[in-house]
């Protein structure tokens, strides 16, 4: 039950307030975490990144069991306000909404996408800036909405801890390049499995909440993708909106055959992107209902 009241005060703490500007972000010190253990241990082989994998996790397990120790050392009123306000920094559904929100009014859609994506913007057409856009929404609503809020309810708080710091070292060095092709093959399947259920979970919410006639559709086109997990969610995206999403890609200057995903209109506009955001508020108002439901009716039934 705590964790559930922990996670429902997390999900409403992120929801209005986004980002902590005035404290240096968690994610930001595990990323200096991992460039520290790559400058230590970077050659790119398999058994180097499985020894930055392993003292990474060493590392962030013990402070998050640490923690977690002293927290629920507490008065309990204390402990859960604290455990909330630490978890709402590993969620990120108000920064990740007003991030692609932003590609709807801003001059410069170019820059503004750079900094959400891996992709090659400076060719980009306007469709193809509202595609990438709306897959990063997608995606990004398993990676860091659903999942982390997933081990938050499982594990508490190291669970979500943890979850980020796996998570943020796929999105660092997961990468088949030259250099981390193999460093960083262990933290990219890694991040494959922790994600393995909450990308199905988040694919199958967005079909429930747009109400969709088949709730499992997506995952003939979903299995396509090269990930395992990140083709569920977009391609539940590309049926609610009607359109097919995916396709040909540039990175770091070369094309990458993808497949699509859906079966609608290859030319996306600014009205999909719009129509994708309007999801953050069906899932705002599922969270929080079916996790205040929960927690009232299992306090109740434990009173």
């Amino acid at each position: 039950m705590s964790n559930l009241l922990i996670a429902l005060l997390a999900y409403i703490i992120d929801k209005i307030f986004g980002e902590f500007r005035f404290i240096k972000h968690p994610i930001i010190i595990i990323g200096e975490l991992i460039s520290f253990a790559e400058k230590k241990l970077y050659n790119n082989t398999v058994l180097n990144g499985l020894l930055l994998v392993m003292f990474v996790l060493a590392v962030v397990t013990s402070i998050s069991f640490l923690l977690e120790a002293l927290l629920t050392a507490l008065p309990y009123t204390l402990y859960i306000l604290c455990s909330s306000f630490i978890s709402a920094m590993f969620l990120a559904h108000k920064m990740l909404y007003d991030s692609v929100l932003e590609l709807l009014s801003t001059q410069d859609k170019k820059t503004a996408l750079a900094q959400l994506v891996s992709r090659d913007v400076a060719t980009m057409e306007e469709s193809d800036i509202y595609k990438a856009a709306i897959e990063t929404y997608a995606e990004n609503l398993s990676d860091g909405v659903i999942a982390p809020l997933f081990y938050l309810l499982l594990f508490s708080l190291p669970g979500i801890i943890i979850y980020k710091t796996i998570n943020t070292m796929d999105s660092m060095l997961g990468y088949k390049n030259m250099r981390y092709e193999k460093f960083g093959k262990v933290a990219a399947k890694l991040d494959d499995v922790a994600n393995f259920i909450p990308s199905r979970i988040t694919a199958v919410l967005i079909m429930l909440l747009t109400q969709q006639q088949k709730p499992f559709a997506f995952y003939k086109d979903g299995q396509k993708h090269e990930s395992p997990n990140a083709g569920h969610p977009i391609t539940a995206m590309a049926l609610f909106l009607g359109v097919a999403l995916g396709g040909d890609t540039s990175y770091f200057g070369s094309i990458k055959k993808k497949p699509y995903f859906g079966t609608g209109g290859k030319i996306i506009t600014a009205s999909d992107l719009h129509k994708a955001l309007t999801l953050r508020y069906k899932i705002d108002t599922a969270v929080i209902a079916i996790f205040g439901t929960v927690y009232l009716f299992l306090t109740l039934w434990v009173s």
